[in-house]
């Protein structure tokens, strides 16, 4: 017989806390059983959670969220993509953009088509053939419409706001749906004689008892950590950066939408441009650099004045040896942290309520579904983890020892091989539905100077003079539906412009 969950506690609110709240109390309508978040005023939160990918939609469409009200609540901008300024080397640039490259052909991936072209020194740059890489570099976004084989039909896009804003918005949903929040911060966890976790006291003695635990708690992991030791992968010798400033900016200009991640002599630093203001941060590791030396770089690199102090934030990159334990689930930083260099961190959020519904339990906590769901989480965290060590590790940069160490680090053996694969015959193969699709992995490879030797045999199916004849089709094409987009802001205008904070 199921025993049916009766309440869920979810710890902690911020981005994580709020997201999977709504996301419960959408699904579940309240009736099923009762959702309760409890939060403290008192603990601040991370808050730098402020750029998205195209799967954020999912989650979107998930909790019925009107794209133009979050927009505007949240001081959002549209971002199709992330420009990477002196990763390669210094001087360097490429963008990671959203959507299609170029057209495929007879089954066959566009680049490999380019590939075979730019050996032969007749191809123009990859942006040329990219709607969403032109219209970064010309401020320009529009959502698709209906136009046939047009790249405008398929526009893929995500979005830059405002994480404390986004987390009262959600926060406003979720209450409509009948999530109760509590306000107080936890002095003792009590557990039941099998380790599980029983009931949360507060500081103003109240008890709260439930079935199940979300912990939302960030960094410190009070549930999965401090109370089910349940451990912690540490994968600093492969990402080494432990330490963040985060700063906001004035706007100097229009909204760019992109993401832009500059590298720095001992890290990196992003810039996320909102409505009313500019996200900053420099991402660095402490065995290299100073936190004044740090703080120091973010705020000489500013486009426009701060806005605020410096805030210093300390992390270890890495994952919980278990995502879910006993009765307790782990989500966002309280799962594992991976630095927002590709703007993963709110999509692990999104990827762990979704696994949750797939795997929603009962009261007996079948621990075959708790070990299938640890395992397809750990996949997830593992091959974002690749990706990211991709953009430290293939580098010509060796003018730090930062870059040195990152240049010469071993990796892990699947990435290793993912990389000799691709400069062999520029193949890459998605394992299993990993998260970054082989145009990503195209991008950032060849973006990093990684240069392949060959391409795909099948692409010389087509005479040299036919395929030049349709690379430059599809060039002028994109050319044209760039031509067509409005520019970034004036599209937020005319859609979903935010009022002043004030």
């Amino acid at each position: 017989m199921i025993e049916k969950i009766r309440k869920i506690i979810v710890l902690g609110g911020g981005s994580a806390g709020w997201m999977t709240a709504a996301a419960l109390g959408k699904v579940l309508k309240n009736q099923y059983c009762q959702i309760q978040v409890i939060e403290s005023e008192q603990i601040g939160t991370v808050g730098v959670g402020e750029a998205t990918i195209p799967q954020i939609m999912l989650y979107n469409e998930l909790i019925g969220l009107d794209e133009n009200d979050f927009m505007r609540r949240t001081q959002a901008t549209f971002k199709l993509g992330i420009q990477f300024v002196d990763w390669q080397k210094q001087g360097s640039s490429y963008f990671h953009a959203f959507g299609d490259v170029g057209k495929n052909m007879e089954g066959l991936q566009f680049y490999h088509y380019w590939l075979r072209m730019r050996a032969l020194g007749k191809a123009a740059p990859l942006d040329e053939y990219t709607l969403s890489s032109l219209a970064c570099l010309e401020q320009r976004f529009m959502r698709s419409m209906d136009a046939g084989n047009s790249p405008l039909s398929n526009i893929a896009y995500a979005f830059h706001f405002d994480a404390g804003l986004f987390a009262q918005y959600l926060r406003e949903l979720a209450e409509q749906w009948g999530v109760q929040r509590t306000e107080g911060e936890v002095v003792e966890v009590r557990q039941l004689d099998n380790g599980f976790i029983r009931s949360l006291r507060l500081a103003d003695g109240t008890e709260h008892e439930a079935d199940f635990f979300i912990d939302c708690s960030g960094f410190r992991g009070l549930l999965i950590e401090q109370t089910l030791k349940t451990g912690y992968e540490d994968w600093s010798h492969w990402l080494p950066c432990d330490r963040a400033i985060a700063v906001p900016s004035a706007t100097t200009s229009e909204p760019w939408p992109f993401t832009r991640a500059t590298a720095q002599r001992a890290g990196w630093q992003w810039r996320i441009p909102l409505q009313h203001r500019v996200g900053n941060g420099h991402v660095y590791c402490s065995r290299f650099m100073s936190e004044d030396e740090a703080t120091a770089i973010l705020l000489k690199n500013l486009d426009g004045e701060a806005l605020a102090e410096p805030r210093p934030i300390r992390f270890v990159t890495g994952k919980r040896k278990q995502f879910w334990n006993k009765n307790c689930l782990a989500v966002g930083l309280a799962g594992g942290f991976m630095e927002p260099l590709e703007s993963t961190s709110l999509h692990l959020v999104q990827a762990t309520i979704s696994k949750l519904f797939s795997f929603f339990p009962d009261r007996n906590f079948a621990q075959s579904d708790i070990d299938e769901f640890n395992r397809q989480m750990h996949f997830d965290y593992d091959k974002i983890r690749d990706f990211l060590i991709l953009h430290y590790h293939a580098t010509e940069r060796n003018d730090s020892e930062f870059w040195n160490y990152c240049r010469t680090m071993p990796v892990p053996d699947e990435l290793s091989q993912k990389i000799q694969q691709f400069k062999a015959n520029g193949r890459i193969f998605r394992f299993n539905n990993e998260m970054f699709s082989d145009l990503s992995w195209f991008e950032v490879m060849l973006g990093q100077g990684i240069t392949p030797q060959g391409y795909h045999p099948m692409a010389d199916l087509f005479p040299e003079a036919e395929l030049a004849k349709r690379l430059e089709g599809i060039r002028s094409v994109v050319r044209k539906s760039v031509d067509y987009m409005p520019s970034h802001q004036s599209f937020i205008d005319q859609n979903c412009k935010a009022g002043k904070i004030y």
